[in-house]
């Protein structure tokens, strides 16, 4: 019974927080992109840290009435991924065959996906909204498990485990919080739904993300010093600073071109068609906010105590293949839509990611 209540968890949180997402009040949102088959601009709804918090409270109610124990989800993970792999499979290949070849081989199609804008019945549910907000929302209860079971198991508490506990909650917080601002990132402009985004959404960025948690949750305090914790808390935070201070000013250029952020007076270069930022953020890399992704990365596994686990180091390990390849993927995008202009920016902002390096 428990293997099979383990294996089930997965489908049951997320048909929950899907519900969650249909019944609690949203907001209308329009993005940036078209939809491609009618040309207006698409549409969505905007709930995402209000689903987070009443997924938060339910998962603290069924622990506080003993329906489910607070550490069930670390106690069962195996049985969790197992059943997510087996989700994120399904819904990937679903949702890849019911639209047509887009003429590439099976296997590209699988992987990058068919259609870029899938939503049901006027946007009540977008694909690239609902994937992730269930990861974000299952990365959070997970983390949340782990912090559950660390605190009530280990005699020596590791209060760098718990940093990363919190470093992690702030992501999930942070990325809800400002949902409607990710309406303007390269995820939602250039992503379509495929095996790399579905798949990555349901089962790897809810188990994935959390893995420097994972292998040290039941391991006592190494020992570290206060001093420690600080730097990696403050690390954390300047990784935070570059990632949505960069976002951020994109979003407020985009809706409102004169307006500015941070007292950063918009700077752009412009071919009369398309404007691009020269400045603040992006006037100092390509995408500054990929350094601080990754540097978020590095301070969680700094954080947790353990650098001999090599396995911990896999996440930050992971955002530099991703960010690095989707640096190149996005610059050749860029250069197909902006031409002779993209070539104008990056003579005048030379560095792709990290500055005076790369």
């Amino acid at each position: 019974m428990r293997i099979f209540l383990g294996l089930i968890t997965p489908v049951v949180i997320y048909a929950g927080i899907t519900l969650l997402h249909l019944i609690i009040p949203v907001k209308r949102t329009k993005g940036y992109v078209n939809n491609e088959v009618t040309g207006e601009v698409m549409n969505y709804r905007i709930n995402g840290k209000f689903v987070l918090w009443a997924s938060i409270v339910i998962w603290f109610l069924l622990g506080y009435f003993e329906l489910v124990p607070y550490t069930w989800l670390y106690e069962t993970r195996w049985l969790g991924l197992i059943s997510a792999v087996v989700i994120g499979l399904v819904f990937s290949f679903f949702i890849v065959c019911k639209q047509p070849s887009t003429g590439k081989p099976f296997f590209a199609d699988f992987w990058y996906g068919r259609e870029k804008d899938s939503q049901l019945k006027d946007g009540l549910i977008d694909a690239k909204m609902w994937l992730y907000l269930i990861g974000a929302v299952m990365l959070q209860l997970n983390v949340l498990s782990f912090a559950a079971y660390h605190i009530s198991t280990v005699d020596d508490v590791n209060y760098g485990f718990l940093l990363g506990c919190a470093m992690t909650t702030w992501f999930c917080f942070d990325y809800l919080t400002f949902e409607k601002v990710h309406l303007w990132t390269y995820d939602f402009i250039a992503e379509r739904v495929g095996f790399k985004l579905g798949f990555g959404c349901l089962a790897f960025y809810p188990y994935f993300y959390s893995i420097s948690l994972w292998f040290t949750a039941s391991l006592p305090n190494p020992g570290q010093h206060s001093l420690f914790l600080i730097f990696y808390g403050a690390l954390f935070l300047c990784g935070w600073v570059f990632t949505r201070g960069a976002n951020m000013q994109k979003y407020f250029f985009k809706t409102a071109p004169n307006k500015k952020f941070l007292w950063i007076q918009p700077e752009v270069i412009s071919d009369g068609k398309h404007s691009l930022l020269v400045n603040g953020y992006w006037g100092v890399s390509r995408h500054i906010n990929y350094l601080g992704e990754i540097i978020q990365a590095v301070a969680i596994t700094l954080a947790v105590g353990y650098p001999a686990i090599l396995l911990v180091w896999l996440y930050p390990a992971y955002y530099v293949g991703l960010l690095f390849s989707r640096q190149a993927d996005d610059n050749k995008v860029c250069k197909k839509k902006y031409g002779d202009l993209w070539d104008r920016y990056t003579t005048k902002v030379k560095y792709k990611i990290i500055p005076f390096v790369y």
